[in-house]
């Protein structure tokens, strides 16, 4: 069998998991209105909790797919994910009530968890020096989802709400039959472990990889980098319409330009960027990089300019898939699935808390009692965060060169 045909279904996996959220995106005002008879006000709040609901569902289960995948198997936690992922899709597209569409994201929650999984596998078949690169073809990938799902929801949302919601069933669907043929299992005996409920959970899972040397500061850099990162999506719309009087079409050509930035620079230029700097080096420049970009965005005045940004903002992505690169060195190889799993429940654990923070903080700093007048405040913000992954990773890597060995 073609070595590369399981690859290429790890990487589809990971566009379909971006896709969907963004596939439903578009229809989803319209959608709840239909069901609740209520204007676009009080869809918005439902949609915070629907959304709301999908990350906590990531949080608390992340660390048990991970598990799962260790004990069981990627193959079959993969492939039972992706079937629930379509019953999912298909009873979203048929729901009439609220109740089901919050069922709904219950179910995509947990079953979104495959992209740990994903990323398991991608080490298990990785070589230490090549793991950071092949987990930027992840992040590549989701880059290309997250481009893909609003386009195409916002076409097929033409033809009715559920349109996109059959549309997800079917990619879904598809992509479940063809891992079936081309995916062959990659945990062993030699390095499955047995399923611990203690360690399948996020704390749990905190606890038991934090006893490896110099991880329990990466996680933190990871969670802090996490918020400070998710300034783009939880008020690049409102940034954009407030300092530049962007259309929302305008808006989603920018985003879709820096989906496109992040899919190359994770794609394509992070392997010559490790194999130049090495994977601590690399997790520095791209950490640089972001404050760069944090605290140009956060005076620019020029929406020309904001979009002239885009690469530089774009490159610094090359730092996530070195520090998970790091890290899943750090762990041993039975420890892959619940290494990725926490960190799919960090990334969902800052997906609850930074648009809080950062949304406040662009209200506070928008607001005409407030009497400082600076939009992109929220930007400054997350450069300070990303100062602090600075100098957390600077103390950690004492600790890190005795678990890499050198």
């Amino acid at each position: 069998m073609n070595n590369k045909l399981p690859i290429t279904f790890i990487l589809i996996t990971v566009v379909i998991d971006a896709m969907g959220v963004g596939l439903i995106m578009p229809v989803m005002p319209d959608l709840i209105q239909e069901i609740e008879g209520e204007g676009l006000g009080a869809a918005a709040v439902w949609g915070g909790i629907l959304a709301t609901i999908f990350a906590a569902m990531q949080f608390l289960f992340g660390p048990t797919i991970g598990s799962l995948s260790d004990r069981f198997g990627r193959r079959p936690v993969l492939l039972i994910s992706l079937f629930v992922m379509v019953l999912d899709y298909l009873l979203m597209a048929i729901a009439h009530t609220m109740t089901l569409l919050i069922i709904g994201r219950i179910i995509g929650g947990i079953t979104a968890a495959t992209q740990a999984t994903a990323a398991a596998y991608m080490a298990d078949v990785s070589k230490p020096e090549e793991k950071a690169a092949n987990f930027g073809l992840i992040g590549a990938a989701f880059g290309v989802g997250f481009v893909l799902g609003p386009l195409l929801g916002g076409l097929l949302g033409e033809y009715g709400t559920r349109a996109p919601f059959y549309a997800a069933a079917v990619l879904a669907g598809a992509n479940l039959i063809f891992g079936y043929f081309v995916l062959p299992e990659t945990v062993t005996d030699k390095i499955r472990r047995p399923f611990d409920i203690r360690r399948a959970n996020p704390l749990g899972a905190f606890k038991h990889l934090s006893a490896l040397p110099g991880l329990t500061r990466l996680i933190v850099l990871l969670f802090i980098y996490a918020v400070a990162f998710t300034v783009y999506p939880a008020v690049w719309s409102y940034y954009g319409a407030e300092r530049f009087d962007w259309s929302p079409r305008m808006i989603g050509v920018s985003l879709a330009i820096f989906g496109i930035g992040i899919a190359i620079v994770q794609g394509v230029l992070i392997r010559p960027i490790i194999a130049r700097l090495g994977e601590r080096k690399t997790v520095v420049f791209g950490l640089s990089v972001d404050v760069l970009a944090f605290v140009s965005l956060g005076f620019v005045t020029n929406g020309w300019l904001a979009l002239a940004l885009t690469p530089l903002t774009a490159l610094g992505s090359v730092a996530g898939p070195a520090l998970q690169g790091i890290m899943s060195r750090a762990a041993d190889d039975n420890q892959q699935g619940e290494l990725q799993g926490l960190v799919a429940s960090i990334n969902a654990l800052a997906t609850i808390v930074a648009p809080l923070i950062v949304t406040q903080t662009f209200w506070y700093f928008t607001a005409p009692e407030t009497g400082i007048y600076m939009p992109g405040a929220p930007f400054l913000l997350s450069a300070g965060l990303v100062v602090v992954c600075i100098l957390i990773f600077g103390s950690a890597r004492e600790n890190l060169q005795k678990s890499l060995g050198g």
